[in-house]
This record gives C-alpha cells, structure tokens and sequence, in this order.
C-alpha cells in the first residue's frame, strides 16, 4: 500500500467523523483501548484541530488486561480526553463473569453496560472502530448503521451505502452506529499507526515469543507466537500470517454464530 492510499483512508475517515458531528444531535465515541480505537481517536483529533469535541466512553468490565487500563488513564490525560468510564455495577456486584459463560458475561458487561450509558446520557450516536476485515459479522455493516431504541441491530435491514453514499437522514429518534474505520484492514492500521508514531499498548510487542493481536478482558483474551516487537516486525508478520486476527479471542469460539448473537444485541 502506498501513502497515497493511506491518505485516502484517512481523509475519508475524516470526512465521517465530521459529518457524524455535524448531523447528528449527541454523539461519543467508544474506546476499548485497543488499536482501532486508537487510531480512530487519532483521527478525530485530526478532524478536530487538536482536540477530541465529544465525550470518550470506555465500558469497564473490570477484567481488562491491567496494561490497558494504565495506557487508558495516561494516555487521556496526555490528550486531555472527555473521557467517561462506565460499567455495569449491578451485575458485576452479583458476581457475574466469564465463569457463567463467556457471551453471556460479554451481553451483561459489555453490551448492557453500554445501553446503561446510551439511557443515562442518552446519545443519538455512537463512533465505534470496527472493521469489516476483522470478523464475517463485521462485513454486514454500514458505515452509518441504524439501531433499535434497544440498540439491536437487525444486520438483515441495512441501508445501500454505494459509492462512499452514506445515508445519513434517518427518522428522528433513531440511534446509529458510526464506523469510519470500516474500509481499513488490520494492516492499514498498522501502517498508520506507524506512519503517524500512533501510541498504542505494550502488549501488541513481543514478549518471551509471544504477544497479542486483539486485546479484550483477561480471562479470555490470548496471545499468539511472535516475535514482532516493534511495528515495523508486526507489519512484516502480518503481510505473511495466515492466522486469524481474533483467534485469541475465546467468546468467538463458544458457538459458530456468538459474536453474529453478540453484535446483534447491541455488543460493539
């Protein structure tokens, strides 16, 4: 790819983000910590001169990866981010986790704890960093992605989006899902993050021949073989790997259709 090509990402990415905050009453952008959402941070405060204009929502399930939470804290006081952290305390206070099931632990920390944010503030829009490459669910998606006053998503019902048309007028009270990193791969991510010296967690580096592709809570997050320890390793790995980007990722591996029940429900 050249730089060319990431300019045209980047540009259009840009354009999404501005035209999300432009359309929209009352927009966050969600933050797992992770890559993606790194980037997509990145390019806001590219979008926005310098600063980030609309609040930064982490959902806490209180089972991250502790390196996670470090880079969180510091890196949004480095970037004077809007940041809100919230969580599903009643269900975390009655004991739930992945020991009663991996995706039913996903639906009550992470999407529930989500729509407890979207009801308390109430939101008309959500940025999340998803990719289309990532997972097959993922492909479904608009970049504009209508959602239930649940924030259910019927990946059956979408709208045409054709030649970079998106379709932005929808009915009043409708609640969206906004992608701008759709079109990018895991290696454009990459090329950009090193492009743009973009920080990101230590635990994407190679330690004693292992390290992590797609960081989520601890319990059911896994590394894979590697010996990547910059960006630039980790872009060569990655133009040859025939592993999954998710294939550390337990709750995918519970049933053939869980992340497709997942995101259906309102997961990110």
């Amino acid at each position: 790819m050249s730089m060319n090509d990431l300019d045209a990402l980047e540009a259009q990415s840009i354009y999404i983000l501005r035209e999300a905050f432009n359309r929209l009453d009352k927009i966050a952008m969600l933050w797992s910590i992770g890559k993606d959402s790194n980037v997509m941070l990145w390019l806001a405060r590219k979008a926005f001169f310098g600063h980030v204009p609309f609040p930064v929502v982490h959902v806490d399930t209180k089972h991250k990866i502790p390196e996670m939470i470090e880079f969180r804290d510091r890196v949004a006081k480095e970037w004077n981010l809007p940041l809100i952290i919230g969580e599903n305390t009643a269900a975390l206070a009655a004991g739930m986790g992945p020991h009663l099931g991996r995706v039913s632990c996903c639906t009550a920390l992470k999407t529930d704890g989500l729509k407890q944010i979207l009801g308390e503030h109430g939101y008309t829009g959500v940025i999340a960093g998803i990719r289309r490459d990532e997972e097959g669910t993922r492909a479904k998606e608009r970049v504009f992605s209508p959602r239930t006053e649940e924030a259910g998503w019927d990946f059956k019902d979408q709208p045409p989006e054709f030649w970079d048309q998106f379709k932005t007028d929808f009915a009043p009270g409708t609640h969206l899902r906004i992608h701008p990193l759709l079109a990018w791969t895991e290696l454009d991510v990459w090329r950009y993050i090193e492009r743009e010296s973009i920080p990101v967690v230590e635990l994407y580096f190679s330690k004693n021949g292992r390290r992590y592709r797609s960081l989520g809570c601890a319990p059911c997050t896994g590394s894979v073989a590697s010996t990547a320890s910059t960006v630039a390793e980790i872009i060569e790995e990655l133009e040859t790997t025939k592993i999954s980007e998710r294939s550390g990722r337990a709750q995918d591996q519970e049933s053939e259709d869980a992340f497709e029940r997942l995101r259906a429900g309102g997961y990110m």
